[in-house]
């Protein structure tokens, strides 16, 4: 029985130490960083066409590791534009990881980034207030005020709201 458990186990199993693991997450390209790559691009070059940022895209990173498709997000956006918009090119780049195919990267990495882009354009500033597509609490409000009027005391009442205000 020892020999068999002698021969399944691997021959060799490489040593990790922090540097080493380290080292190769910094070699590791996202899809964030692509990103980022592309908006100082847009920025360096703003009257660009689209077609001009998915070749530089090509071009610079067409050489490298392909993105892991369990890092394909772009999490700053989440805050600044609906999901619907900063996702939408992110099925192009998983099909573009999945084939490797950089093409297909670049285009969804430009899909996303035209979405980011006109959201402000099309729909206002995201932080002005009477914006207020990101607050949960706006639909209980009433429910809650009305609940807590009924069942809490009015002095604890006072104390939360006094708070709150402040």
């Amino acid at each position: 029985m020892l020999r068999i458990c002698r021969l399944l186990l691997p021959i060799h199993q490489p040593e990790y130490n922090e540097a080493s693991l380290s080292k190769h997450m910094t070699d590791q390209v996202t899809v964030s960083n692509i990103f980022r790559r592309a908006l100082e691009m847009r920025k360096a070059n703003p009257n660009g066409s689209l077609k001009d940022l998915k070749s530089q895209i090509i071009n610079e990173f067409g050489r490298g590791a392909f993105p892991q498709p369990a890092l394909l997000t772009i999490p700053e956006y989440d805050n600044i534009t609906p999901e619907e918009d900063w996702t939408a090119g992110l099925p192009v780049v998983l099909r573009g990881i999945q084939n490797e195919d950089w093409t297909d990267i670049a285009h969804g990495i430009a899909i996303s980034l035209e979405q980011v882009e006109n959201y402000p354009k099309q729909s206002g500033r995201e932080d002005d207030p009477s914006k207020e597509w990101r607050n949960r609490h706006k639909g209980i409000a009433d429910a809650e005020e009305k609940n807590l009027g009924k069942w809490m005391p009015e002095e604890l009442l006072a104390m939360a709201k006094r708070n709150v205000k402040s």
